[in-house]
C-alpha cells in the first residue's frame, strides 16, 4: 500500500477506536492514542495485522484468558502493560 504516513496513522487510530466492542475500543484506542507514535515501521505493520483479528480473540489475549499467536506476543504484552500503567 502506498499510503501517506499521516493518513495511515489516522486510519489506524480510527480502527483502534471503532472496533465493534466497547471493551476493545477502550483498550486499543487508549493504547493507540498514548503509544501509537512510538511504534516503529515493523511494529506498525504488526499492529495493523493485529487489528484484523476478532474482538473476542483480542479480548481473550489482553485479559489473559487466551494465548495469542507467537507473532503477537510482544505487542499484546505492551498493550497489557500500557493498560495496567494507565488504568
Amino acid at each position: 500500500m502506498n499510503e501517506n504516513p499521516d493518513t495511515r496513522f489516522r486510519r489506524l487510530g480510527m480502527r483502534s477506536w471503532r472496533r465493534g466492542t466497547r471493551e476493545m475500543d477502550l483498550v486499543l484506542g487508549r493504547f493507540w492514542d498514548e503509544a501509537g507514535k512510538a511504534l516503529d515501521a515493523s511494529e506498525l505493520d504488526l499492529y495493523e495485522d493485529l487489528l484484523c483479528e476478532s474482538d473476542q480473540d483480542l479480548y481473550a489475549w489482553v485479559s489473559g484468558k487466551g494465548k495469542p499467536p507467537e507473532r503477537f506476543v510482544c505487542l499484546i504484552t505492551r498493550i497489557k502493560a500500557h493498560g495496567t500503567a494507565s488504568g
